[in-house]
């Protein structure tokens, strides 16, 4: 359970200001039909999850563990510096929307979760728990958490947010998980 309230906790809490919910936002407003965008970002996410916690596992699997220690040590640190980097207004794909609230969101959430923040805390968290199912169901649940209100409630839930204060707490979290894993691997933990 351990591996799936830290996946979850610590995604839904990085998701909140990253440019996955601006494009949540983005589409609520665009076609205003909240469940096709929901079930769009649910598919899209659990894939997207998936295939990052399969590669985390293979990554796992291929490094010793005294270097997969060093390895997700140093990535977890990196990965609460990436967290203090807010995302750029640009970043949001526009994207095309012939294709229905549903599939576009599909296809947009999917693209725009390869190489974000949230896909390679995926990797990580599955590569230190070496738990697929556990892990990307956590990242799922925790990535609907923060993107169901944003499409539900809009504009006001997206300002309501003190983003600085968000960012900090999932960076802390990932320092956190970084230096535990650093004292795992001298061997003080």
């Amino acid at each position: 359970m351990e591996a799936f309230f830290l996946s979850l906790s610590a995604v839904a809490i990085a998701e909140i200001g990253d440019k996955t919910q601006l494009l949540s936002l983005v589409l609520a407003t665009r076609f205003r039909k909240p469940l096709p965008i929901i079930a769009g970002i649910f598919v899209a996410t659990i894939l997207n999850h998936a295939l990052a916690a399969e590669v985390g596992i293979l990554v796992a699997k291929w490094l010793t563990p005294q270097v997969l220690q060093w390895v997700l040590g140093v990535s977890f640190v990196a990965g609460g510096v990436w967290m203090l980097i807010p995302d750029k207004e640009g970043e949001v794909p526009g994207g095309v929307s012939r294709f229905g609230p549903f599939v576009t969101t599909a296809i947009a959430f999917f693209l725009a979760e390869m190489g974000d923040k949230t896909q390679f805390a995926t990797i990580g968290l599955a590569a230190r728990f070496n738990a697929l199912f556990t892990v990307a169901a956590g990242t799922t649940i925790g990535m609907m958490l923060a993107n169901v209100p944003v499409v539900v409630l809009g504009d006001a839930a997206a300002k309501a947010l003190p983003l600085a204060l968000v960012r900090g707490v999932a960076a802390a979290i990932f320092f956190a998980l970084g230096l535990v894993t650093i004292l795992e691997a001298l061997g003080i933990v």
